[in-house]
């Protein structure tokens, strides 16, 4: 009588000189994890470290979102900018030909400035303007140079205006017209 076989078999032994090749499953699971970490989506990575935030006349945080109507212009300027010193009076007139309009801001933040210096430069605007002191809210903004002013229509940033921009062109102001009543 002859012996029982056993009912697994053998392994072939490997050529001399080579080792045995992994199993089948192990290269399916490696080549799909390769494909997974590819093409999973990437969210933006959470920051624990605080997000900047710009404060006000007296030093404290204020939330910038809440300075925004359905149209905004958001400029980022600062008085040692020469650029800027030639922009903000134009400026001062745009806020005064828009004062009256519903659904309208002009959000000045001045980055890395005195607050003392604001009033020359701005006026009766001074008392609404934010401050940046670090060029963390500028930064977070995309804003690497001032001025720089963003268009931004229910909360999105339709356009981005580097450098100094003269706000008195008619094209600009029917632009905001335009945005103002297409926001109603």
């Amino acid at each position: 009588m002859s012996e029982p076989s056993s009912l697994i078999p053998a392994p072939d032994p490997a050529p001399a000189g080579r080792s045995p090749s992994p199993p089948r499953w192990l290269l399916v699971a490696l080549v799909l994890a390769a494909l997974a970490a590819l093409f999973w989506p990437r969210g933006e990575r959470l920051s624990l470290a605080p997000q900047p935030e710009p404060v006000d006349g007296a030093g404290q945080r204020v939330v910038l979102a809440e300075h925004f109507a359905p149209v905004t212009l958001l400029h980022f300027w600062a008085t040692w900018c020469p650029p800027c010193v030639t922009e903000i009076p134009v400026l001062r007139r745009l806020a005064a030909d828009f004062r009256d309009e519903p659904g309208f801001a002009l959000v000045f933040v001045a980055v890395r400035d005195d607050p003392a210096r604001v009033p020359d430069f701005l006026g009766e605007l001074a008392a609404e303007n934010l401050y940046d002191p670090t060029w963390g809210v500028a930064k977070r903004w995309g804003t690497s140079q001032i001025p720089e002013t963003y268009l931004l229509v229910n909360g999105k940033v339709i356009e981005k205006y580097e450098g100094a921009t003269d706000w008195d062109r008619a094209d600009l102001r029917i632009l905001l017209r335009s945005a103002i009543a297409d926001a109603r």
